[in-house]
């Protein structure tokens, strides 16, 4: 694994090359500086010259609702909690509209604004930018989710809230000037789907920034007295597979008889208790720990000690198509990887990782098995991630493609 200090590649942006631009960057899902993707951009973005406003949610340890950090202002707003059904959803997305249009509105009378950066889910925010269009300000849709196939992994069904999602994303494309999508797969969506032209859809990654993502020393007490320990940093909701990597855990322990692997997960969410409740019930308890969100320093302690990581995501056309963040932090770290597989996640690990069927436990349990039982393989496969994500897939190497894509939408001049 390469040593020394790492660094982001903003220190080396030249801060004219959006001097005088104001940009504000709009953002539903979660809280700013917790999303890294945005937060990334929108330091970019700064370091570039352009003025930069963020309008957010409040979250678990972002509560302040209005905060400068890093000479980038961030407004939050609260959000009705852990929406579920129609209802619940309804009153989410109404009240985020709500506060997304009060607040843009506050930033444009104090300071001006001359782009929009939207970031999905959902795709209601051009709503928010369509009035400001009218006064000459440009709008970039920054696709981070493809709503209609999460809507179909959910629900298993194309119904009219299905057809809905389509249309809205459809809008959301007109009205943008330029689009960014994190791998290929969502800009071919872009095109197909959304009718926008091949050369106003830029991919810019969600590379990890080696600055952040490091390794820290191991932590022997996180394995629980055990030889091995599985990793999993993520998502804990209902479409990110951690049932499946439960029943993975319950074959390597009841039904292979190993006692020697201990598993952590890492991370928060709306299927968090039930799954902590699905784990003591498959008699899981002393073997798998759940941390809940973690900040950087616990979450990179367990990635450090792991001897390998997971991501069990079920195969679907929304997973398939969908750059996993965790994949590339896996990789960072240097950590060999066990995945079903999906699409994009062989796209971005390729020989770092080993497949497992398509949602089947106890292939993925197989796989983790023959990693574990050999660390010479486990070795090769974390020195080909980390040296595969320092070429080509941290967010250095995604700068120039994010402000090419805003050199394109302010119509500035490029380099030589």
């Amino acid at each position: 694994m390469s040593g020394g200090a790492q660094l982001s590649g903003i220190e080396t942006v030249d801060p004219a090359r959006l001097k005088g631009e104001k940009i504000l960057i709009v953002v539903e899902n979660l809280p700013v500086p917790f999303d890294r993707r945005v937060w990334q951009e929108a330091r970019t973005l700064k370091a570039a010259g352009a003025q930069v406003s963020i309008i957010c949610p409040t979250g678990k340890g972002h509560e302040a609702r209005r905060e400068t950090l890093e000479g980038i202002d961030i407004y939050r707003h609260p959000l009705p909690l852990d929406a579920k059904g129609a209802l619940g959803y309804l009153l989410e997305y109404g009240a985020a509209l709500f506060w997304e249009t009060l607040l843009a509105w506050r930033v444009f009378f104090r300071q001006g604004i001359t782009a929009i950066h939207a970031c999905n889910p959902p795709d209601l925010i051009f709503l928010v930018a369509a009035p400001f269009k009218l006064l000459g300000v440009k709008f970039l849709f920054d696709h981070h989710d493809i709503n209609p196939e999460l809507y179909e992994a959910k629900f298993n069904r194309r119904d009219f809230f299905w057809k809905l999602m389509v249309w809205l994303e459809k809008q959301t494309f007109r009205l943008a000037d330029v689009s960014i999508a994190t791998n290929e797969s969502y800009r071919a969506i872009a095109i197909a789907r959304g009718g926008m032209a091949p050369d106003r859809v830029h991919v810019v990654r969600s590379g990890p920034d080696l600055s952040r993502v490091k390794s820290v020393p191991p932590v022997e007490a996180l394995k629980n007295g055990r030889r091995y320990l599985v990793g999993y940093v993520g998502v804990m909701g209902d479409q990110e597979g951690i049932d499946l990597l439960l029943e993975a855990a319950s074959h390597i322990v009841h039904q292979v008889k190993r006692n020697d692997v201990q598993f952590v997960l890492v991370g928060g969410g709306p299927a968090l208790e039930d799954l902590m409740a699905m784990s003591a019930r498959m008699g899981l308890s002393d073997y798998v720990r759940f941390t809940g969100r973690a900040p950087d320093q616990e979450l990179f302690e367990v990635l450090s000690t792991s001897d390998l990581c997971v991501n069990p995501d079920r195969v679907n056309p929304m997973n398939d198509k969908s750059t996993m963040n965790k994949i590339l932090e896996y990789m960072a770290l240097g950590k060999a990887i066990v995945q079903f597989d999906v699409t994009e996640g062989r796209v971005s690990a390729q020989d770092a990782s080993l497949y497992a069927r398509a949602n089947d436990p106890v292939d993925m349990a197989d796989k983790i098995l023959e990693l574990l039982d050999d660390p010479a393989q486990r070795e090769r496969m974390g020195n080909y991630g980390r040296e595969r994500v320092e070429s080509g897939l941290s967010w250095a190497t995604q700068i120039e493609p994010l402000l090419g894509a805003y050199v394109q939408l302010l119509n500035r001049p490029a380099l030589n």
